[in-house]
């Protein structure tokens, strides 16, 4: 199966794409925030990033998920800053922070097109909602010189549906987070109450452009959804409707990686409920939910993770 992102070239959807998207990014409109900012003209809204992506890192990357890693890697592309502010993010320094290097499109191309000289079996956006633009506007490049492999959008899952239909036909896999299904939580958390609203809208987009996750003969994944959720303590985040949604609005084939590796991180730190690890019993209950709802998809890698216990 070829990349999604070759036909989108021929046929100019993906030109007419960077066309539209940039329009928005004049007064930008691209994610839920709608700050409306210039950021044609440098001018920074709610994810501090102006005209040029920030490029915190990139390389082969063997974390992810086996049908992404293969044998040979996924090639992530980490993304600085986010239109989420995750009091507990994972990757603080860069998502809070912005440790990373501006970058332009030719650059940008340059990278994709290493990754997959590298042997990596996809490009993995990581954190790329407010730079959809960017990523747009650098594939031409990489097309004509020759880049094929599978797109994927990594992303924290607080995306605009009118933009995510900019990708149609252009990402191959669609890899969201769903974080929190209480709108208070998640305004407490990451300072988005319509979170849980917007990630139901984007994860019925994404399926709809690109329907469950197909894996190749080979193990990797081709095109497809496949969601995350992060198990938090206390049930902050609302595993049993999130999961119940997944099985009954998206599809029960949808592939779901439940994670267990929460841990404080950044303002996280200290603080009570958040402030602490989860528990053995705590991933077990998200497992059955998952099982309950009727999930036929669920991610082995965590199933014999070593918790401590609290």
């Amino acid at each position: 199966m070829p990349a999604a992102y070759l036909e989108a070239y021929r046929n100019g959807k993906l030109e007419e794409g960077i066309r539209r998207g940039l329009r928005w990014m004049g007064r930008c409109t691209l994610c839920p925030r709608m700050c409306k900012v210039d950021r044609l003209a440098g001018e920074k809204g709610y994810c501090r990033t102006g005209r040029k992506a920030v490029v915190a890192s990139y390389g082969p990357h063997f974390g992810e998920e086996s049908p992404l890693v293969g044998r040979r890697g996924s090639g992530t592309i980490f993304f600085s800053y986010c239109n989420l502010f995750c009091v507990f993010c994972q990757n603080y320094d860069i998502s809070h922070g912005g440790e990373g290097t501006p970058i332009g499109a030719e650059d940008l191309a340059e990278i994709m097109l290493s990754l997959q000289e590298a042997g990596c079996h996809n490009i993995n956006l990581v954190t790329p909602t407010h730079v959809v633009c960017q990523i747009l506007e650098a594939l031409p490049a990489a097309i004509e010189k020759g880049l094929q492999i599978p797109i994927v959008y990594n992303c924290g899952g607080y995306e605009r549906v009118s933009a995510l239909k900019l990708l149609d036909g252009i990402v191959d896999i669609y890899m969201p987070d769903f974080k929190f299904w209480d709108p208070q939580v998640a305004k407490e958390l990451a300072d988005a109450y319509d979170y849980p609203e917007q990630a139901r809208r984007a994860l019925k987009e994404m399926h709809r452009q690109v329907g469950d996750l197909w894996i190749d003969e080979s193990g990797i994944a081709r095109r497809g959804l496949l969601v995350r959720h992060l198990v938090l303590p206390e049930g902050l985040a609302g595993t049993p409707g999130i999961l119940r949604f997944i099985a009954e609005e998206i599809s029960p084939n949808t592939y779901v990686n439940i994670m267990d590796q929460y841990h404080p991180c950044g303002e996280a730190v200290g603080k009570p409920r958040i402030g602490r690890r989860i528990k053995r019993s705590e991933f077990r209950e998200a497992l059955e939910i998952a099982e309950n709802v009727g999930l036929k998809r669920i991610d082995e890698r965590y199933k014999h993770s070593i918790f401590i216990k609290i």
